[in-house]
């Protein structure tokens, strides 16, 4: 378990959410539309043990690897009823996308995010998880489309994998002191800076054609390797790695607000 905490006390106004992913749980606790802890659990276990005796009032839970059914099942001894993001849960933004239940719930939740930040902007939020989402949200809050790319550790992954000699290599530990050489010298180097500058060319380009077709766009870059990135992209851009969880409070706020004023949802 890992936490970090950025408010001193919790009230019974807080609302958590929660983003499972492949292999661990990450948490947000927010008071109103402020972040105070977030945190990181490997196992359910681990999160409902920390969740004891914390006042909350509210809780939404987003996955994109568990249905439902598991997620209740295993979340069952939070002791509180909690709202769980699929494609039915009422969003504030509205889909132009031909297969919106086809649609990850982390893309929508960082597309939220954008316009929580960036309200009444173009934004384009490239999400560098296991894979590589970059995902156009305009400045009515549409959620456009996007695209995805193998993420860092699937290219590696792939190489080794798919051919019959190639080795399994991983990025430099500090890319920050080392950055690989566009020229490597042995089978090592030239893989991690076919994989490196291979990704940072593409995400690149990405943004630069966005910014061709809508000056002024918001870029906003998030996921667990996104921080390795951010010299390499061309800026203006924010580096945002809270925002999924900021997205899933807001959809949290969203649903609650709307079950209070019995006001039924027209942004879905």
């Amino acid at each position: 378990m890992e936490t970090k905490t950025l408010y001193p006390s919790f009230t019974n106004s807080t609302n958590l959410v929660i983003d499972w992913g492949n292999s661990s749980l990450k948490t947000g606790w927010f008071i109103g539309s402020e972040l105070v802890e977030i945190g990181r659990y490997d196992s359910p276990d681990a999160l409902l043990t920390d969740f004891v005796n914390r006042p909350v009032s509210q809780v939404l839970v987003s996955s994109t690897s568990r249905p439902g059914s598991d997620i209740r099942s295993q979340l069952t001894d939070l002791g509180t009823d909690f709202w769980i993001l699929d494609s039915q849960l009422p969003v504030p933004i509205r889909k132009a996308y031909d297969t919106p239940a086809t649609l990850g719930a982390d893309r929508v939740a960082a597309a939220v995010g954008a316009t929580t930040l960036f309200p009444g902007q173009d934004c384009v939020v490239l999400d560098l998880g296991t894979c590589l989402t970059a995902d156009l949200v305009d400045w009515d809050a549409v959620f456009q489309g996007g695209l995805i790319s193998p993420g860092l550790r699937m290219r590696f992954r792939a190489m080794h994998e798919q051919t019959a000699r190639l080795p399994l290599v991983e990025a430099p530990t500090d890319l920050g002191d080392i950055w690989p050489a566009l020229t490597g010298k042995n089978t090592q180097q030239a893989m991690q800076s076919g994989v490196m500058n291979g990704l940072a060319f593409e995400m690149n380009g990405i943004i630069e054609n966005y910014r061709r077709e809508r000056p002024g766009i918001v870029v906003l870059v998030c996921g667990g390797d996104a921080s390795s990135f951010e010299s390499r992209l061309k800026p203006p851009i924010f580096v945002m790695p809270e925002l999924v969880l900021i997205g899933l409070n807001r959809i949290l706020r969203y649903n609650v607000e709307n079950l209070q004023a019995n006001t039924p949802d027209v942004n879905a």
